[in-house]
């Protein structure tokens, strides 16, 4: 079987989300699998040197967008097995600083031309694919453009689409004169509805309506957003193309998380040598400058700090939460109304807050491997991302049932004593802190009932492996 994944980013030459992790697992698992599978993405400028400096010319080419016709290089590399290829076009990707990859006045004009390159770039490959897999609002118009320029050669009219949604809240909206000055498609598309929104151009509504099947990142998520309140304004779509809708649960890279080799922690240990653990506890905090004590539970979070993963409850709880016999070390960026609560209670209470107001991602590994719980009550979450990894290094997670966390984390039972970690229903604030005070009790009162959960957690398979074997399936069905 032959797979194109198409992405906007992808790690390490390019991320700034969890698209960025998937685009680079996914395709390593399923060539593991057998599957030929090639990625192709942007070669933004800010793709790291030691990397840039292995890419290798393909060919030259243009590439029409609308009434211009663009410059198109095509590189490739070789990473863990799999073919990474890299469109070129230094007018549309060389562009400086965070913000390189997205947020630019003309993204609507970069990314239709890098979906008319992807396209125009498997014949130029000799690279016909059975599916071409594609993520976000930013390849949504690939199946339409395929179907509308494509479909009528040969080695085109077989291809199948699959469009991956990570997260339905970015669409990709655009005003209507992007239809003849950029997408040069036939205006029925708009005048039918299959792109047009509220007077606009909607990239993933064009994916949603014209990929031959539609997956998100969790089987919960592939529910929810059939609902008014995940929907975004697409509920409606999602429901008339729900008979093409399927939830992949997203894996979590095995060899990059593993607390076993992690480079990053004080001490590796396996489920097998859990004991090791809290020496991870002790350094950091050590490092931090916390009260140094093995038995205080250690709650971690890391975090983009925003509504989104809860951190209004957060907020409204703080007070109750620090009078607790805990210690809250805190990392992420995001708001600054929570950035500066999380500040105010670090100076206030220092030897109990630790507010690491950054990106760190050695010191975010050191955090799921010391903490003993790990607080993440998402308003929504397609998948997540740091439930998995704070199982995968024996931290339970608390976590709003909701997406992925739902499908991912098994409640505790008191009963039965089952579970891998712990969990509350409804969006509240009270509701989630008393489910922290639950988990704090267990802690300090049943230690062998939380080591076992701590065992439940870190043989719980959340691998690529297994999220692999679905995506073939679905491709065969395809």
């Amino acid at each position: 079987m032959k797979v194109l994944y198409v992405t906007a980013e992808c790690w390490p030459f390019a991320k700034t989300g969890g698209l960025g992790d998937v685009a680079y697992a996914l395709p390593k698992a399923l060539k593991k699998e057998g599957v030929d599978v090639r990625v192709i993405m942007p070669k933004y400028s800010t793709i790291p040197t030691y990397l840039k400096d292995q890419l290798k010319k393909v060919g030259e080419f243009s590439v029409d967008v609308s009434w211009r016709s663009q410059y198109c290089g095509l590189e490739k590399m070789e990473l863990d097995g799999v073919t990474f290829y890299f469109v070129d076009n230094e007018y549309y990707f060389k562009r400086d600083g965070a913000e390189s990859i997205y947020g630019h006045g003309d993204d609507a004009e970069r990314f239709i031309f890098f979906t008319n390159a992807v396209l125009k770039s498997i014949d130029k490959l000799g690279f016909y694919p059975d599916v071409i897999n594609i993520s976000d609002w930013h390849t949504g118009m690939l199946p339409l453009f395929l179907k509308e320029k494509y479909s009528h050669l040969p080695k085109y009219k077989n291809i199948k689409t699959m469009y991956t949604i990570h997260n339905l809240q970015y669409q990709g909206i655009f005003g209507r004169e992007i239809l003849g000055n950029v997408l040069d498609i036939d205006f029925k598309h708009f005048n039918n509805g299959d792109i047009e929104y509220h007077g606009n151009i909607n990239f993933m509504k064009a994916g949603i309506n014209f990929a031959d099947k539609v997956s998100t990142v969790s089987p919960s998520y592939a529910e929810e957003i059939k609902t008014e309140f995940y929907g975004n304004g697409l509920d409606g779509l999602i429901r008339a193309n729900s008979n093409k809708l399927v939830g992949i649960l997203n894996g979590l890279d095995y060899d990059i998380n593993n607390p076993k080799t992690d480079k990053n922690l004080f001490a590796n240990y396996d489920v097998n040598s859990i004991d090791k653990k809290v020496k991870n506890k002790l350094e950091l905090q050590k490092l931090l400058k916390l009260d140094v004590d093995p038995d205080i539970p250690m709650v971690g979070i890391v975090s983009r700090l925003v509504s989104q993963k809860g951190l209004d409850l957060i907020d409204f709880m703080m007070p109750e939460i620090v009078n607790e016999k805990l210690q809250l070390v805190v990392l992420g960026t995001g708001d600054n109304q929570y950035q500066a609560m999380f500040h105010y209670y670090d100076s206030h209470y220092p030897n109990k807050v630790s507010a690491n107001i950054t990106f760190d991602s050695s010191l975010a590994q050191k955090i799921y491997a010391a903490s003993d719980i790990f607080l993440m009550p998402s308003l929504f979450e397609p998948c997540g991302i740091g439930q998995m990894i704070a199982m995968r290094y024996g931290t339970l997670p608390i976590v709003r049932e909701t997406g992925g966390l739902k499908d991912t984390v098994t409640p505790y039972n008191q009963y039965t004593k089952e579970g891998n970690g712990f969990s509350f229903a409804n969006y509240n604030a009270h509701e989630m802190f008393f489910t922290l005070q639950r988990a704090i009790k267990l802690y300090e009162e049943d230690r062998e009932t939380w080591n076992k959960l701590v065992e439940n957690a870190m043989n719980t398979d959340n691998s690529w492996s297994k999220s692999a074997k679905e995506y073939i399936e679905t491709y065969k069905n395809l």
